[in-house]
């Protein structure tokens, strides 16, 4: 493998505390140094950095690749070349799946395949209940074993109170955090919008915000009643958020994510209008008629307040991570009446870019933005982070790296996603920043 020296780019490493204008050179699959003016081996590869952001690889904590059975919507070497044109080095993978990762076998499956067919490093999430079905907790150690990173039913709460307890207290033993979709169902069925004028000027049944909040308050109790590791997957309301702040404030062991369309998308998209979107920078939004299935995602976008909680809460630090939720599905499960359409945003092409919306806005800092997409991460992780990207640029380390152009404008063509799934609301729209090259342990896996 030819050393790689990456030239005169802005490095962003929030866990060594770097900003600055420096070289990285990569190195038989590792970082060998960063700093200013640094040699070029002979056999290098030189890559002229300026004006280009360097920072470590990507690692997205919740995406669904469909890979076991349900490979129409999605494959792990679709999924992970979508990951890594989006400058992703790791994906921790739900186990919606079928069959359901509830086995150490499946885990094992996902495994080799990646290993076979994936452009990044592939973590499987192991389910919480066998086959998700909220009755009997999954062999959560052997999950573990196998190489499970965390556990979680995602797109089904658990909503045994008693399941949940025994699982926060297995997640103690196995050091793997459980990671919950707080929901309470009985509130939402049949919702798909956010509880409020948007839903009732549509005539679509409301999703409230107390669905949310409940679910998250008596998870955060059960946390304090065991000490297990509980981490909130794609928190969406203001009141998420304080119930969030306040379990932190009294030290309990849970961490959160928030994903890119809760983040910088509010409701207000299903009326046709962007009406909340820093990314356009003015530039009207093209075209588009109400009720678009693309903007229907669980849990929904939300209110401006809520908004503008889930950003004010990522810059403080009580949101650790951001998380894509990846949900790539085919055509005909969206392009159908609103009620009836697949919950889910295709996100991974699209998240960094969104998200810089933020920074060029001065919502949050640049430095901020890659912690939340890599440290922060593997933090959550914590010991089942042993196989993911390091999240930092230390000489040593596995070299996996991002390279993006924050200022380079492009429009959103869902056409050209390497994700199976176009189903985005972002089509058509302008963003800016993008990414230039990925590198997973040193080997180019995207690159312009």
């Amino acid at each position: 493998m030819r050393p790689v020296l990456l030239q005169g780019g802005w490095v962003v490493d929030p866990a060594s505390e770097r900003e600055e204008l420096a070289d990285v050179l990569l190195r038989e699959g590792c970082v060998a140094a960063v700093g200013r003016g640094l040699g070029t081996p002979d056999d290098a590869l030189v890559i002229d950095c300026r004006g280009k952001v360097v920072a470590p690889g990507l690692i997205d904590l919740h995406c669904h690749l469909r890979d076991p059975g349900l490979t129409e919507k999605e494959t792990i070497a679709t999924g992970t070349a979508a990951a890594a044109a989006g400058g992703f080095t790791t994906v921790c993978c739900m186990p919606n799946t079928d069959p359901v990762v509830d086995s150490g076998s499946v885990v094992e499956s996902i495994l080799r395949t990646a290993a076979r067919e994936g452009s990044v490093r592939v973590l499987p999430i192991g389910a919480v209940t066998k086959g998700q079905a909220g009755r009997e907790l999954a062999e959560l150690a052997d999950l573990a074993a196998a190489g499970a990173v965390a556990f979680s039913d995602d797109g089904r709460p658990v909503a045994s109170a008693a399941l949940l307890r025994h699982a926060l207290e297995y997640s103690q033993l196995v050091q793997r955090p459980i990671i919950d979709h707080c929901e309470e169902p009985s509130l939402t069925v049949g919702a798909v919008a956010h509880e409020g004028p948007v839903a009732t000027c549509l005539g679509l049944r409301g999703w409230p915000a107390a669905a949310e909040t409940i679910a998250i308050a008596r998870d955060l109790e059960l946390a304090a009643l065991t000490g297990g590791r509980l981490h909130i997957a794609h928190v969406s309301t203001a009141g998420g958020v304080a119930l969030i702040r306040e379990a932190k404030r009294r030290g309990l062991p849970v961490t959160a994510e928030v994903t890119p369309h809760h983040l910088t998308l509010t409701d207000e998209w299903l009326l046709g209008e962007g009406l909340h979107w820093p990314a356009l920078g003015g530039e009207p939004l093209p075209r588009r008629a109400p009720y678009d299935p693309r903007t229907k995602v669980n849990p929904p976008l939300r209110g401006r307040e809520d908004v503008a909680a889930l950003i004010a809460a990522l810059a403080d630090g009580t949101i650790d991570a951001i998380a894509t939720d990846h949900a790539p599905h085919t055509l005909t499960d969206k392009l159908c009446e609103y009620d009836q359409a697949a919950f889910g945003i295709s996100g991974l092409e699209t998240a960094l870019a969104a998200v810089l919306a933020l920074v060029r806005s001065g919502a949050l800092s640049l430095r901020r933005v890659i912690a939340a997409f890599s440290i922060g991460p593997r933090q959550v992780l914590g010991e089942g982070a042993r196989a993911a990207s390091p999240g930092r640029l230390a000489p040593g380390d596995p070299a996996d790296v991002v390279v993006f152009d924050p200022d380079a404008s492009w429009v959103v063509d869902p056409h050209a996603f390497r994700s199976k799934g176009q189903n985005t609301p972002l089509a058509g729209v302008r963003l800016q920043g993008r990414v230039t090259h990925t590198f997973v342990a040193g080997r180019g896996v995207h690159g312009e």
